[in-house]
């Protein structure tokens, strides 16, 4: 394996939820200067991925960052989802003809290197006050998502000449897409590396949970980049209202707790705020989170579907899925039962006050003249 050589470039992704909607339309007109895009894939099968409102993609820069002992030049551009997310991509090229020992030693460097981190906070924070006028409710969330597509141009053996892609065997690249240096066993090469797609003789796709290989001899076709980016930005927001909803129902036991000691009186409905409250939290919830996964849909079974819907298999977007609605499932059920509580109490209050106006009217009736 060391005698191959691979041309091409590595591009590091961190993506961000700023804000809980963010207009399109507006966010272009206000980045009009970078010349902003709004990109969708090229392939032809692409017509199966039906995309509601396409990100807008601007260039930020370029910068040079350390890798190892080498000084890189760096690409940065940034994406950004009409459901609040950001992503930032820092793509960095590669020298001509890198040797495959020294391109798996290149990734991890690279997706550790320092100067990354801090570039993507600098160019994050000016991005943001850029867009903010377009920002609904904006608030950068702590949640962040972090992904690496290694991108080759092409493959070529020990004499320069071009090899298929399939020369690239599992255990060739679980130094770069597992960051493992000791070898692994058959069986854990199959099962941490299941997914692997091909369309044409010339083209591959390796998808792991941190990052992806891709072999593309055609510059401008980035599509499996594009499904992969937006794949992880579905992720982000399934993390973050995962995260919020962790957050919400400890404290949401903790206020029906104080209201219920408030000794309040049974006229007034105590939970009144708690549960508008909740009826906005669920409200959002849900409709980001469909607002998210309905932004990009499959309708056929081709390539770039099988790519989109193997990453949000290996993302676990079911499974984050699932618990976001039990979560929702759980604050509906306690809106249901405070919202019952609450009527029942001024059913005994109106129940009380008949009673005491009746027991009135009967004294009130001995004190009569007759």
């Amino acid at each position: 394996m060391s005698a191959l050589r691979v041309d091409g470039a590595a591009v590091v992704y961190r993506l961000y939820d700023v804000g809980y909607e963010i207009a399109l339309d507006r966010a272009l007109d206000l980045l009009a200067a970078s010349a902003p895009e709004r990109v969708r894939p090229v392939r032809g099968e692409a017509q199966a991925l039906q995309i509601r409102n396409p990100p807008v993609t601007v260039i930020l820069g370029h910068e040079t960052v350390t890798v190892g002992d080498a000084a890189r030049p760096v690409e940065l551009s940034a994406r950004i989802f009409d459901f609040g997310v950001v992503s930032l991509r820092a793509r960095v090229d590669l020298p001509a003809e890198m040797p495959w020992d020294a391109f798996t030693a290149f990734g991890p460097a690279l997706e550790t290197a320092p100067a990354l981190a801090a570039s993507f906070a600098q160019h994050l924070r000016l991005l943001t006050e850029r867009i903010a006028p377009a920002v609904e409710r904006p608030a950068l969330a702590p949640q962040t998502e972090d992904y690496v597509v290694y991108r080759l141009s092409r493959v070529l053996d020990a004499e320069g000449r071009p090899v298929a892609p399939s020369a690239l065997r599992d255990v060739d690249v679980v130094p770069l897409l597992l960051n493992e240096t000791r070898p692994l066993s058959e069986a854990a090469r199959r099962e941490l590396l299941p997914h692997r797609f091909s369309y044409y003789e010339d083209d591959l796709a390796i998808l792991s949970w941190d990052n992806a290989l891709v072999v593309e001899p055609r510059a401008h076709d980035t599509d499996v980049q594009f499904i992969l980016e937006f794949a992880n930005a579905q992720l982000l927001e399934l993390r973050y209202y995962d995260a919020l909803l962790d957050a919400e129902l400890p404290r949401m036991y903790d206020r029906i707790a104080a209201l219920r000691g408030s000794g309040r009186s049974m006229l007034r409905n105590r939970y009144a705020g708690l549960l508008a409250e909740l009826q906005t939290q669920v409200a959002d919830s849900t409709e980001t989170v469909e607002r998210a996964e309905s932004a990009l849909k499959v309708t056929d079974d081709v390539y770039l579907a099988r790519v989109y819907l193997a990453a949000l298999e290996i993302f676990r977007a079911r499974a984050w899925r699932a618990g976001i609605d039990h979560k929702l499932a759980i604050v509906r059920e306690t809106y249901a039962m405070l919202n019952g509580e609450a009527q029942a109490a001024r059913a005994e209050a109106l129940e009380l006050a008949i009673v005491l106006l009746i027991v009135f009217e009967i004294v009130m009736a001995f004190f009569r003249p007759h």
